[in-house]
């Protein structure tokens, strides 16, 4: 009969301090993005949305849990599948492209901000447990219900947080302390539902790696790069969009 150890998981501290400025950086990104969600006839520019939703769950969000993951140190191999490592990447996109492109649909209003704020907190919430339910090793998780509950709740107040300054903030200094101030909420976010984790050890050998699985030394290097580069292309996409905006814009005109 196997014996049971609970785990005593710890962090690398420095991939925790990536995940958070990876984080940052899909969050300004975002931010930049959804200023250019409305076309000048007042709808919804499609291409925007959709280069904010990557933006903020694709880089904001995803890149940033599993940059997170990959700082749990739960003192034994942990291998992600491919398919619900890539199912929790669209869970996180597509919330978060619906939910901004809901709100930028019509003018602000508090209604929309609550069918919104919460259809993205829970898509966020999805994207994290879908994305802890593609982990294999050698035991399993014993969860804390009440913990994930609150991990729930945070998610669905930041979301609501993230989508008001998406449509409020404009100046730059603002937009780069918006995006810490997001960054803080989804990296609560996660990180309280991975306290609500307890792991539990069924195997002797804690480091067999089985075949088909992603390992941490062969994801990390995509996940940084694939998340800075796709925050970078954007916010640069982004740029050129106001430089062109600006020449396009006639002499004592406002942009």
């Amino acid at each position: 009969m196997a014996v049971q150890d609970v785990l005593s998981p710890s962090y690398d501290l420095t991939l925790v301090a990536v995940s958070f400025f990876v984080s940052a950086c899909g969050a300004y990104a975002a931010l930049g993005a959804s200023t250019l969600m409305r076309d000048p006839r007042g709808g919804l520019d499609r291409l925007n949305a959709v280069f904010a939703g990557v933006a903020l769950g694709g880089v904001g969000i995803w890149a940033m849990h599993f940059l997170g993951m990959l700082a749990w140190q739960p003192g034994l191999a942990v291998g992600y599948g491919l398919w619900g490592t890539l199912l929790s990447l669209v869970a996180a996109v597509g919330a978060s492209g619906v939910a901004l492109g809901y709100m930028a649909s019509a003018r602000f209003s508090w209604r929309r901000l609550a069918v919104a704020g919460p259809l993205a907190g829970l898509g966020v919430s999805a994207m994290h447990f879908l994305g802890m339910a593609s982990m294999s090793f050698g035991g399993f998780l014993d969860w804390n219900w009440p913990l994930v509950t609150l991990a729930v709740l945070i998610a669905v107040v930041a979301a609501s947080a993230a989508l008001w300054l998406a449509f409020h903030v404009r100046r730059t200094a603002h937009r780069v302390a918006a995006s810490f101030v997001m960054a803080a909420a989804v990296c609560t976010m996660h990180y309280t539902g991975m306290a609500a984790a307890d792991v539990v050890c069924t195997t002797a050998n804690r480091f067999e790696r089985l075949q088909g699985l992603l390992y941490g030394d062969e994801f990390r290097v995509l996940v940084i790069g694939v998340a800075v580069g796709a925050a970078l292309l954007i916010a640069f996409d982004v740029f050129m969009q106001r430089v062109t905006a600006r020449q396009n814009t006639p002499p004592g005109a406002s942009a």
